[in-house]
């Protein structure tokens, strides 16, 4: 058995359930759903709530699957859009170092989830007692292919969204308690 492969797993599996829990839950200190939505808005990816779930349910589906070991290349896909997305629209402007807020750990990640992608899952897997041969190169290339393409997708689906929000007559429905029709309280 290849132990490291099964601690690589673990540990990056663990921690994006973590980070996806956080988003989804406001588990471990994480702003929740309602934050995340918030976040959303701030990075024009509308419509918020479908992004937020998205991207929580990403993180920590994808850090379960890792964790079993079963669809890796799958996993480690919903992984990497999430990471590809949050290099575009947070960390890509202030450079590679985490210091200054950059991608360097979201880049780490990746190539960490590439590797598992790539190699063999060992031996504590569900992939291997299933018999799934999806290791090799061709999945860690679809894995980073599907990831990126998937991640360009929501971009472009939120900036879309963001453009028709702002481009939206204001609503004739008073913002208040009420009956809409009569505006009586």
């Amino acid at each position: 058995m290849k132990i490291g492969r099964l601690i690589a797993r673990t540990i990056i599996g663990g921690l994006f359930i973590g980070h996806g829990t956080q988003k989804l839950f406001g588990w471990f200190g994480g702003p929740g759903l309602a934050g995340t939505e918030q976040m959303m808005a701030a990075i024009d990816m509308q419509p918020t709530r479908p992004n937020a779930v998205a991207a929580g349910a990403s993180e920590a589906g994808g850090g379960a699957l890792l964790i079993a070991g079963l669809a890796t290349p799958l996993a480690s896909a919903s992984l990497i859009g999430t990471m590809v997305t949050a290099i575009r629209k947070v960390h890509l402007k202030n450079g590679p170092w985490a210091t200054q807020g950059g991608y360097e750990y979201n880049l780490v990640l990746i190539a960490g989830l590439l590797a598992l992608a790539d190699g063999d899952p060992n031996d504590v897997s569900l992939d291997r007692a299933l018999g799934l041969p999806l290791t090799g190169p061709q999945w860690a290339l679809a894995a980073f292919g599907v990831g990126a393409a998937a991640s360009t997708v929501a971009i472009e689906m939120g900036r879309r969204n963001s453009a028709r929000v702002a481009s939206a007559p204001p609503s004739t429905v008073p913002d208040v308690a009420g009956d809409p029709v009569t505006g009586e309280s």
